[in-house]
């Protein structure tokens, strides 16, 4: 009994272990979507979806744990492909977590669509487009003249990531599947 309320104390911030797997399978999605399966354009501009299991954690968890899930994304997807760790760009990442989780819980909360509009475009206005730009336009000079084109991009990538997150809160095989792993006695 001893051993089980040890290993219960380390996973306290996520509620339970199966929590903690989610976030964990969220960490995987965030890496092969924004690592492996990115659209490259030119050498400085890549377009993914990589925030979208990002933005789920914050909606799904609350903003505490969309945090700790987006820098552990980051830092883990840096390491794995090679790049180096840019605490501004790792702020910006749990910026996205955070407010998607933040604004998730304190707006139309009874309204799904602007729910999740909302809560997805803060979360890119802050973290994409403000945080990570101010870490890019720092940290890699050379990117300079294309940051404009964030923009444009995380608008039109907003917009995507709010359609799939509102279909798949739509899903009722989404939600049952949520509901067992936020369900508190199992």
């Amino acid at each position: 009994m001893k051993n089980s309320s040890a290993s219960r104390s380390h996973i306290r911030v996520f509620g339970s272990i199966k929590v903690l797997v989610a976030c964990a399978l969220f960490v995987a999605m965030s890496i092969v979507l924004g690592k492996f399966l990115s659209i490259k354009i030119g050498d400085n501009i890549r377009i993914s979806f990589e925030n979208l299991s990002l933005l789920l954690s914050g909606i799904l968890f609350g903003p505490l744990i969309g945090m700790l899930t987006a820098i552990v994304a980051d830092v883990v997807g840096c390491i794995i492909y090679g790049y180096a760790i840019n605490p501004i760009i790792t702020l910006g990442a749990a910026c996205i977590g955070f407010f998607a989780g933040a604004v998730s819980s304190m707006v139309f909360k009874k309204h799904l669509l602007p729910n999740v509009i909302i809560s997805v475009f803060v979360a890119h206005i802050i973290g994409s487009m403000i945080v990570k730009t101010i870490g890019l336009y720092i940290y890699y000079p050379n990117q300079r003249p294309v940051l404009p084109w964030r923009i444009p991009i995380y608008l039109i990538t907003a917009a995507a990531e709010s359609a799939i997150i509102y279909a798949l809160l739509k899903s009722k095989a989404f939600i049952s599947q949520f509901e067992r792993v936020n369900r508190k006695n199992d």
